[in-house]
C-alpha cells in the first residue's frame, strides 16, 4: 500500500474561514473560531486522513498589515508555515472580494510560490450569487495561476469533501506523520487555553481588546480519570482585570463553565477548570508569551 502525507497551509486575510475549514477537514475542533478577526496566533496542525493519504493542515494566523510585534510575529508565523507547506491553500471571501489585504497575499505569493502547488478556495459561497462567484474565479485566476479553483462553504460543508479528496492526491508518496488517531500537534496544555481565550472572545464581544492571553499554568491527572486545571489569563491592564471578572464574579464564571465543558467534551471526561486573571502591562514584549503561544519573539521585532 503506498501512503501519503504532508502539509496543507491554509491562507489568507482574517475571518477568511481558515479555522473553520480545518475544523471541518479534521472532523473535530482544534483552532480557535470566533466571529472577531486575528484570534488564531499559533500555527495549529490539525490531522485528518482521506483514503491512504494523511493531511496534517497548519491553520495559519490570518495576513495583515501588522502594527505591533505580536502582529509581526503573526504575519510571520503564517508567511513561514506556507513556506514549509507541501500544498497552500488561499482562502477568499466570496462577498468581499478582491480586497487590498487579498492584492498584498497574492503579491507575496509570488514571492515564495515558485515549484509549489497553490489552490484557490472562495470561501461563502452560499452569500452571492453564482455569475458574482464566476467573475471573481476568473478575476483571482488572471492575477495568479491557481492549478485548481474549489468553491466552498467551510461551515456548512459544501464543497470540503473535494477539496479534501484534491488535497491527498497532491500530497507526496511518504509514511504518515502522525498516529492515525491523533487529531492535532498541539500539546493538549495549549489546545485548553485556546478554548478557555475563545471563550473569553464570544463572550466578551466588543468590550475587550485583543490585548490578552491565555496559558495553562498546571495540570494535574486525578486517579479519578479526570483532569485538574489551573489557567491564567493575562490582561493589559487594571481596567480589563475587572471586565473579565464581571460583577459579584459572574462574567469569570460563566467563560469558566463553557470552557470547562468544551475540554470535558473533547477529553471525554471530567475537568476541573480554575481561572485567574492577572495583570501584565508588558506582556507583548515578553519573551516567554510568545513561546506559550507557538510563536517566535523575534519575529515581532
Amino acid at each position: 500500500m503506498t501512503t501519503r502525507a504532508g502539509f496543507i497551509a491554509l491562507i489568507g486575510e482574517p475571518n477568511a474561514g481558515k479555522s473553520t475549514l480545518t475544523n471541518a477537514m479534521v472532523g473535530a475542533k482544534v483552532s480557535i473560531v470566533t466571529h472577531k478577526v486575528q484570534t488564531t496566533r499559533a500555527r495549529i496542525r490539525g490531522v485528518a486522513m482521506e483514503g491512504d493519504a494523511q493531511l496534517v493542515f497548519v491553520d495559519t494566523p490570518g495576513l495583515f498589515k501588522p502594527r505591533r510585534r505580536l502582529d509581526r510575529a503573526m504575519v510571520a508565523a503564517a508567511w513561514g508555515g506556507a513556506a514549509d507547506a507541501d500544498v497552500i491553500v488561499l482562502m477568499v471571501e466570496a462577498h468581499r472580494g478582491v480586497t487590498e489585504g487579498v492584492e498584498r497575499i497574492l503579491e507575496g505569493l509570488e514571492e515564495i510560490g515558485e515549484g509549489r502547488k497553490i489552490a484557490l478556495a472562495i470561501n461563502k459561497i452560499d452569500r452571492v450569487k453564482p455569475e458574482v462567484l464566476l467573475k471573481l474565479s476568473a478575476d483571482l485566476n488572471e492575477r495568479y495561476d491557481f492549478v485548481h479553483t474549489f468553491m466552498i462553504s467551510a461551515e456548512k460543508g459544501r464543497g470540503v469533501k473535494d477539496l479534501r479528496k484534491w488535497l491527498a492526491k497532491e500530497l507526496p508518496e511518504s509514511p504518515w506523520l502522525y498516529p492515525e488517531d491523533q487529531i492535532a500537534d498541539l500539546p493538549m496544555r495549549m489546545i485548553a487555553a485556546e478554548m478557555t481565550r475563545e471563550k473569553l472572545t464570544l463572550r466578551m464581544h466588543q468590550e475587550l481588546p485583543y490585548q490578552l492571553t491565555v496559558e495553562t499554568e498546571n495540570w494535574e491527572e486525578r486517579k479519578d480519570g479526570s483532569a485538574k486545571v489551573d489557567q491564567v489569563i493575562y490582561v493589559a491592564r487594571d481596567g480589563h482585570k475587572g471586565i473579565i471578572l464581571g460583577h459579584r464574579g459572574e462574567t469569570i464564571k460563566a467563560i469558566s463553565k463553557a470552557a470547562r465543558e468544551e475540554l470535558s467534551e473533547f477529553l471525554g471526561r471530567k475537568v476541573h477548570l480554575f481561572l485567574q486573571v492577572k495583570v501584565r502591562s508588558n506582556w507583548l514584549e515578553e519573551k516567554e508569551r510568545y513561546s506559550e503561544m507557538g510563536l517566535d519573539f523575534k519575529d515581532g521585532s
